[in-house]
């Protein structure tokens, strides 16, 4: 059974960084993509930024040059480094692995971890 544990959330003021780190166990099949998510209040689901087993990656246009996707293939941990938080960045990240695509859209990514919160103060 796949697990995936995200930890690193928290509280920070606008202009802070956070970095956001999922654990995963239980493959059976190595994914192709790795993933964060987030989902504010009364918003879906939306995709952050992915990373393939190359190492390719992609970030959602809100994120660039703000987050980095990265992982650690041996620790199976994938992490999130968030710069230059605002307000809107305020959410629950989400880890999510894909078998299959790549992409920064949910229905790819099979597995997912229970969350973990964040939230920005102006």
């Amino acid at each position: 059974q796949v697990q995936l544990v995200e930890s690193g959330g928290g509280s920070v003021q606008a202009g802070g960084s956070l970095r956001l780190s999922c654990a995963a166990s239980g493959y059976t099949v190595n994914p192709t993509c790795m993933g964060w998510f987030r989902q504010a209040p009364g918003k879906e689901r939306e995709g952050v930024a992915v990373i393939g087993r190359a190492g390719n990656t992609r970030c959602a246009d809100s994120v660039k040059g703000r987050f980095t996707i990265s992982q650690d293939n041996a620790k199976n941990t994938l992490y999130l480094q968030m710069n230059n938080l605002t307000a809107e960045d305020t959410a629950m990240y989400y880890c999510a692995a894909s078998v299959g695509y790549c992409r920064l859209t949910e229905h790819d990514f099979a597995y997912w971890g229970p969350g973990t919160q964040v939230t920005v103060s102006s």
